[in-house]
């Protein structure tokens, strides 16, 4: 049955299974719930999305090798519990819904399962349970929050309609004021001209370069660490790029932050790597415009979530909202 809005699961058996599906493939964790993880394995294979959205059978297919060869390494003889983290998982989530849970329950016998947007294993592994908003930002970028009664979403629209201040757009704007030099047009900038050239080759054969490209997301995100070296170094256009790239994170984490309370705001993902050039002004965004948050340090990335979840559905104490776009859950299966 499922129990999308209940309260805190029937604890189950005490192994359990955590799998990030991004990208660039699949990871998965098995473990008990008295030891903690105890084994992982990849797969690089990113799993298809076809009409009915994301391919159930196709992440079987990678999965259950991967739940064989863990259930071995970790001497785990029985997983009740699985947490699926999926990248697209709250609008093309429809066919997992539907599927998996049953070929989890056929093929590996977990019986209780949770499946999730990527945005959700992201905010349980930065902030836990607690009530908050996370960002998180590399190639794209959303945000999300909870008052620990319901989630709220801002952005993850993708590279052309949002992502606004991510990776693909500090590229993007990067590479504009790179063209605007090239051009002579007011905004440029001479410093990321260079950059550009040194990356791309003549800035006259990007647009070739770029536009027929599937991966354009990617390639536009591969730029914008070169900004905040241009930044670093002190361009003024660089600068700019990024104090607006902070103040479109900050939007969207007051978007979806509880306006009560003390809420925590954590940030995950690469783009943050990049360091003072973009965290300084960010700080200084986020304080203006969530005075009553307190920013904290994330402490785990998205399979850190997955496993929590996992851990904590098979406890029974999970506590993070259901929502069938957002943390659907399933227990039961067969009972």
């Amino acid at each position: 049955m499922t129990d999308a809005g209940r309260g805190p699961a029937p604890a189950s058996a005490g192994g359990f299974l955590a799998v990030d599906s991004g990208g660039s493939g699949l990871r998965a964790v098995a473990g008990d719930v008295e030891r903690g993880p105890l084994a992982v394995r990849e797969s690089g294979v990113p799993v298809r999305t076809g009409a009915r959205g994301i391919d159930a059978g196709h992440l079987m297919e990678q999965l259950v090798p991967l739940v064989r060869a863990l259930s071995a390494e970790a001497d785990v003889p029985e997983l009740g519990t699985a947490a699926v983290g999926a990248a697209g998982f709250s609008t093309l989530g429809d066919h997992l819904r539907a599927e998996l849970p049953g070929a989890l329950r056929r093929e590996c016998g977990i019986r209780t399962v949770a499946l999730a947007a990527d945005a959700v294993t992201a905010y349980a592994g930065a902030l836990g349970s607690r009530a908050g908003a996370v960002v998180a930002a590399g190639t794209g970028l959303i945000a999300v929050g909870t008052d620990l009664t319901r989630w709220r979403r801002a952005d993850g629209w993708g590279h052309l309609l949002g992502d606004c201040g991510s990776g693909a757009w500090i590229g993007r704007a990067g590479l504009e004021a790179a063209l605007r030099a090239h051009d002579g047009r007011e905004g440029g900038s001479a410093g990321l001209l260079a950059h550009a050239e040194e990356l791309f080759g003549p800035i006259r054969e990007l647009p070739g370069k770029l536009y027929p490209r599937p991966d354009r997301p990617a390639v536009l995100a591969s730029f914008a660490p070169r900004v905040a070296a241009c930044a670093d170094e002190g361009d003024p256009v660089a600068v700019a790029v990024l104090r607006a790239a902070a103040r479109h994170m900050a939007d969207s984490a007051a978007a979806v932050c509880p306006t009560e309370g003390e809420p925590q705001v954590a940030l995950t993902g690469g783009v943050f790597r990049m360091g003072a050039p973009l965290l300084s002004p960010l700080d200084e965004e986020l304080a203006a415009l969530l005075p009553h948050a307190q920013r904290v340090t994330a402490e785990g990335d998205p399979l850190h979530g997955s496993v929590r979840i996992a851990t904590e559905l098979a406890t029974g104490t999970l506590t993070l909202p259901r929502d069938e776009k957002m943390l659907y859950v399933v227990t039961g299966q067969g009972d």
